[in-house]
Order: structure tokens, then C-alpha cells, then sequence
């Protein structure tokens, strides 16, 4: 079975990237040793093999799921719902909704949104839905305050003993107000391992579960991942190894070449959501210590409508990566027509992928053409193993390039920040200082 594959030759020269062969061998022996910062937090890097004793368990549970509810709600904010998210979205139907198929699988806890919430509220009411709660802690507050309400409406509507049959809760195994309450009221749990942080976690139950609610393959995705991690081992040699390789390239463009925005780019509109995720994973991983390489994603050819002007003649400060699908799960070919008024019958008779992939290359070409270094991923399909090899292929990457950038890649100080002015000013117990001070300031 072919492999996704990784280029940088619209990029940098093998030269350059070589230059870091080195530096990445030690960064990789970090990463596998756990020697390196953060290493208390390595629990991905062998997942895929770890996690499939518990695959079982995982599809048992989404199949009671499945067949009791017509809505899942998946509650969680950034690792905790958008590797899921990601996964959902590249492989269902691009109007899932309008098909009607069930369940549906919806997200809240994700944004403090009144509007949302009531919306969905108002979705799920007179409907038999149930809730999936992801969190550590079970206080991070947006997916607390949505578990409160989305709780209190299962139980007024579906009764206490039934409602404690459709809450499962992803979270810590010992400690916290989640795993507290889940104790008390006999949920059914998965354990978010202390050393698993949420943005590497989409392998692990916080992904694996709504995933398998979805109706995908599980076992096939981390099967993909599984594979992935062989192929970018420590043992395999840098030239054959596409982890390494962008890890490397990323740094030179950045480093060495002043590249300061790195532009995720996608040909396919159902991965929208997987450029979600790279966004965190590498923004939350890299950005810290006044380093990093700021991660953006771009929709094309839609995009090109839009940011494609900045991006061709800007300021030349960007490189993109491109994520393209080799084959499409379906054929749509171009029909003729007799009077051709549009211009287009030079297409008639191709597939319309035919048609996107050379707008890819043409793309691809021209921002080159105007300074925009470009690599490549190529899917060859777009099914769970491939979204399993991609997956497990940005972690990999992003522990050895946020080690090369000389951060430690797997905490995220300066996510506390904007909690603290927010506890302050909504005069949390325990923060009345905090609170003269911020309001003094206003």
C-alpha cells in the first residue's frame, strides 16, 4: 500500500535541508528517549500502538451511542474536540445535514456563543440526544459551561436513570470535577492519560470516540497512524523519512530564509477542518519563548478569490504547504454543451478533478513564480488510514521542528492569559485582587 508523500522541492534545495540532518536525528532521539523539555507529555508518540487494546471498548460504546441517540453532542474545546472535528469532516458527506442520516453528531463547549447555545438547545429539544464530555479538569469553561446546560436538558428530558445512560466523559483517571462527577453519577469513562496533551490526542479516546459515533473506521485510521510511525522512525534514514524532511525544511524557510508564515493550503473542501487542527497543533506547540512560525490556512481554489492576491504579490514573508488528494472518492465529468456560451466545451469530457488538479499546479507554480516557497503532501486517497498517516505525520513533525525552533513543544503558558483577565472581571471567588486591579485598569 503506497504511503502519503512529502516534497520540498518547490521549496528548498536538498542541500539546505540536509544541513539539518543532524539536529533532527537528536531531536528525534529526545522525542523516543524523552530527554528533551516537556518529555512528560510524550504519551502520542507511541499511541497508535498503545491505544488498540482499547479500540474495542471504544466501538462498543459509540454503537450503544449510535443506536439510542439521533443527536451526539461532542463537548470540548481545542485538542478535545478538533481532531475529531477534522477527522468527521473530511470523511462525510458534504451535506451530511440534509441527508438526514443519524446520528448527528454536533459540537458545543468549543466558544461562549448565547446564540449558539440556544440554537442548539433548541435543536436537541423533544429529540433523544446524548452527550460526550471531554475534559481534564471538567472547569475549563466553555465546555463546563455547556456540559451544565446540555446535562440539565437530557436529564428534564429524557429522566436522571436514562440521561446517565447517553453521558459518556472522556477525562482524568483519578482527579478533577468531571471525573468527580462521573464517579458520583455512574457514567460510563475514558481516560485522558496525564502524559497525552489535548492537541495529540485525537488518536486516543478524546478523538477516537466521536469518530466511531460518526460511523468511520477506527481501527483503520490508527492503523494509518500506526503505519506512519514506522515510516518516520528514528531508525529510518533522513532522506526516507517525510516527518523529518518538513520538519527541516519548515526551520530552514523559517530560519534561514525569513519566512515567518507558514500557509496551509488544501484543494479538497472537506479538509477545512483538518487545517483547523494543524492550526493548533503547531501554533499552540511552536509560539512561545517571541519564536515560531505562524500557522494559517487558506481553501483553494476558493481562497484564491480572495486572499490569492495577497499571497501572489504581498509581502514575501510566506511559504505554503499544500495538502493534495490524488484520487477522488467519486467521478464527475464535464458535460458539453451545444451553444457554449460559458466557453467552457475545451473541458467537456474531463473530470472535474482533472480540472482542480491543474489549478492546483497552476497555483502552485505561480506563487513560486512570485517568492512563495511551496511543499507538498500527497494523499493518495482520502479514507480513515490516509487521515491516520497524516495525522500521526504533523505530530511527529511538529515534536522535532518545535525541538530544532528550541521551545518546548508540548506546553502552552500563554494559554492561561485571557483566563485570568476573564475570572478577574467575571469576580470569581479567589481572584478579588486580581479584579480591582483589572477594573482599575479600566
Amino acid at each position: 500500500m503506497q504511503d502519503i508523500q512529502f516534497s520540498y522541492a518547490k521549496a528548498a534545495t536538498a542541500e539546505a535541508v540536509n544541513a539539518y540532518k543532524t539536529q533532527v536525528a537528536n531531536c528525534q532521539e529526545m522525542l523516543v528517549k524523552g530527554t528533551g523539555a516537556g518529555n512528560d507529555f510524550l504519551g502520542w508518540v507511541n499511541l497508535p500502538e498503545d491505544i488498540k487494546p482499547q479500540l474495542a471498548d471504544i466501538q462498543a460504546t459509540a454503537n450503544l451511542l449510535r443506536e439510542k441517540c439521533e443527536v451526539i453532542v461532542c463537548i470540548g474545546i481545542g485538542g478535545s474536540y478538533l481532531g475529531a472535528k477534522a477527522v468527521n469532516e473530511a470523511l462525510m458527506s458534504s451535506f451530511e445535514w440534509l441527508e438526514g442520516k443519524k446520528p448527528a453528531i454536533v459540537y458545543a463547549g468549543q466558544n461562549i456563543g448565547e446564540d449558539y447555545l440556544f440554537e442548539l438547545q433548541a435543536l436537541l429539544k423533544n429529540k433523544r440526544f446524548g452527550i460526550i464530555s471531554i475534559s481534564k479538569s471538567g472547569t475549563t469553561t466553555e465546555p463546563a459551561l455547556a456540559f451544565r446546560l446540555l446535562k440539565t436538558q437530557l436529564e428534564q428530558q429524557q429522566g436522571k436513570a436514562e440521561a446517565k445512560e447517553l453521558i459518556v466523559c472522556i477525562t482524568d483517571a483519578k482527579r478533577g470535577a468531571l471525573r468527580t462527577l462521573a464517579t458520583q453519577e455512574g457514567y460510563k469513562t475514558f481516560v485522558i492519560e496525564d502524559n497525552i496533551g489535548g492537541r495529540f490526542s485525537v488518536l486516543s479516546p478524546v478523538g477516537l470516540l466521536p469518530i466511531a459515533c460518526a460511523g468511520f473506521d477506527i481501527t483503520a485510521l490508527v492503523d494509518g497512524a500506526a503505519r506512519m510511525a514506522e515510516v518516520c522512525g528514528i531508525d529510518t534514514p533522513f532522506e526516507e523519512n517525510p516527518a523529518a524532511q518538513y520538519a527541516a525544511a519548515r526551520n530552514f524557510l523559517y530560519g534561514e530564509q525569513g519566512k515567518k508564515v507558514e500557509l496551509l493550503v488544501n484543494f479538497h473542501p472537506k479538509l477545512h477542518y483538518v487545517s483547523e487542527w494543524w492550526k493548533q497543533l503547531y501554533g499552540e506547540s511552536e509560539g512561545k519563548d517571541g519564536k515560531g512560525i505562524f500557522p494559517a490556512s487558506v481553501d483553494f481554489t476558493t481562497d484564491l478569490h480572495s486572499m490569492g492576491q495577497y499571497i501572489q504579490d504581498g509581502e514575501r514573508h510566506l511559504f505554503e504547504t499544500v495538502i493534495s488528494v490524488e484520487t477522488p472518492n467519486h467521478e464527475v465529468d464535464f458535460p458539453h454543451d451545444e451553444a457554449n456560451l460559458d466557453g467552457l466545451n475545451f473541458l467537456a469530457g474531463k473530470r472535474v478533478d482533472e480540472v482542480n488538479k491543474m489549478a492546483e499546479l497552476g497555483t502552485m507554480l505561480a506563487h513560486v513564480d512570485g517568492g512563495v516557497p511551496n511543499m507538498k503532501i500527497t494523499l493518495p486517497v482520502l479514507n480513515e488510514f490516509y487521515l491516520g498517516e497524516l495525522i500521526y505525520f504533523f505530530e511527529r513533525a511538529c515534536g522535532i521542528s518545535g525541538y530544532i525552533l528550541g521551545v518546548n513543544p508540548f506546553n502552552q503558558p500563554g494559554v492561561e492569559a485571557y483566563k485570568k483577565n476573564m475570572f478577574a472581571l467575571l469576580d470569581k471567588p479567589g481572584y478579588e485582587e486580581a479584579s480591582k486591579a483589572i477594573k482599575a485598569r479600566l
